[in-house]
């Protein structure tokens, strides 16, 4: 199977750089597979799992956070506000931030805090969905 570069950057540092055989990506239009050769495509990441499968065959996973990604010449790029290993992420303090989002969107507050507050529990529950999930 042929390889690409695949790298994942968070807003502060890298996540992963490197070759990989598959990358699934949680997009606004579903989970989006892609393979050596793709063709270029432009699309929005959304909270979700990602899934790389690494050259030699052994797949890790990471929640991610909303970003973009790009695919271009057998490289692809993922921008994302935050990435994370399922081990490094603390449940119970992913299940409090849940609680204060929804606290959040129980209040009467300006549109944009509404759709931050959003953001903040959509991001919440993918941490604590991947939280007990497989190592990085």
């Amino acid at each position: 199977m042929s390889e690409f570069t695949l790298s994942v950057l968070e807003a502060d540092q890298p996540f992963y750089v490197g070759k990989c055989l598959s990358v699934t990506v949680p997009t606004v239009e579903g989970q989006y597979g892609v393979l050596a050769h793709h063709s270029n495509t432009v699309a929005a990441v959304k909270p979700g799992l990602l899934e790389i499968t690494l050259p030699d065959g052994e797949k890790r996973t990471a929640a991610v956070s909303e970003g973009i990604m790009k695919i271009e010449n057998n490289e692809v790029l993922i921008l994302v506000d935050s990435a994370e290993r399922p081990e490094d992420i603390d449940v119970i303090r992913a299940q409090r931030c849940a609680d204060e989002a929804r606290e959040q969107l129980m209040q009467k507050r300006s549109i944009i805090e509404h759709r931050a507050a959003e953001a903040y529990l959509a991001r919440a529950l993918n941490r604590i969905k991947i939280g007990s999930r497989g190592k990085f």
